[in-house]
């Protein structure tokens, strides 16, 4: 009889409770999420996207079963270089055209993943290679995702961080990166804006949810303050931001790929300074 493989909780990155690695397979709680997990993740597989884990099925307890993606996945904000940056762009892109058009994305452009943090990220030899954490998916703009993933790897309003303009050019990085076009480059400052207004405004809402403890509310008051301190930052220097984003191409990138858009979304994010710890709920996501 085959011995019961050791259950290894999972406490890198921002974790779902009850996430548990399994041999080389990671098991996660079914929620209202996981049907439509499940079809993007095997979509994935059909067009050869090797950005994101199998999904495997169910197993004996009634957890979904993923395959596990080797890595490291990192469990705090920081400054990240221009290659890892441009790579996190690429990635991102991938994604988003391997759902385009698809039944999955219904009326909207793709499906987003709607948190494309460096905290849902798997790094191998420094650079991001595939997304986790798909419970916030939905179908969306491109620049929902573009808005997060701006100003979680490239944004920081702390007093260590690289300066403004060093930022506006690590911004550019991402949109030449992606391949964005003109008009949505115009509109990706808006993006970001709108995203850290709705992570400090859901922030703000789990301060009564009844599955937080007293002691989670000084974590949770850290985060919206950290929320408003970012948007006040992107706000002061929209103008030096954007200005980088639409500066003239290069003749050599004149046939950049270019990237329909349309509205902006959000999920709450955590600050640099606190940990991601498995504690966080599923449902501080967009709603």
């Amino acid at each position: 009889m085959r011995a019961r493989e050791e259950e290894v909780p999972l406490r890198g990155g921002r974790m779902t409770p009850g996430v548990v690695r399994v041999g080389d397979t990671v098991r996660r709680p079914v929620t209202d999420r996981s049907a439509f997990v499940a079809d993007l993740l095997h979509h994935f597989e059909r067009r050869g996207f090797a950005g994101a884990p199998r999904h495997l099925g169910v197993d004996e307890a009634g957890r979904d079963t993923f395959s596990h993606l080797p890595g490291e996945v990192p469990s705090r904000f920081r400054r990240w270089g221009d290659g890892q940056v441009a790579a996190a762009g690429g990635l991102l892109r991938s994604f988003h055209e391997a759902t385009r058009g698809s039944c999955l994305a219904g009326a909207h452009p793709v499906v987003c993943h709607h948190d494309p943090g460096p905290n849902s990220t798997v790094f191998r030899d420094g650079l991001p290679v595939a997304f986790i954490d798909f419970d916030m998916a939905r179908p969306g703009d491109p620049l929902e995702d573009l808005g997060y993933m701006a100003w979680t790897w490239c944004v920081s309003s702390k007093p260590q961080a690289p300066s403004v303009r060093a930022q506006a050019a690590q911004l550019r990085v991402l949109a030449d990166a992606y391949g964005l076009d003109v008009p949505a480059r115009g509109r990706l400052l808006d993006a970001v804006l709108d995203r850290q207004t709705g992570n400090a405004l859901r922030w703000h809402g789990l301060l009564g949810d009844s599955t937080w403890t007293m002691a989670d509310g000084p974590q949770i008051r850290a985060r919206i303050d950290w929320s408003r301190r970012e948007h006040a930052f992107t706000a002061d220097h929209h103008d030096v931001f954007t200005d980088a984003l639409l500066r003239p191409f290069p003749r050599s990138t004149s046939s950049s790929r270019r990237v329909p858009t349309g509205e902006e979304g959000g999920r709450a994010a955590a600050p640099p300074d606190v940990p991601f710890t498995a504690r966080r709920p599923a449902g501080a996501g967009p709603g």
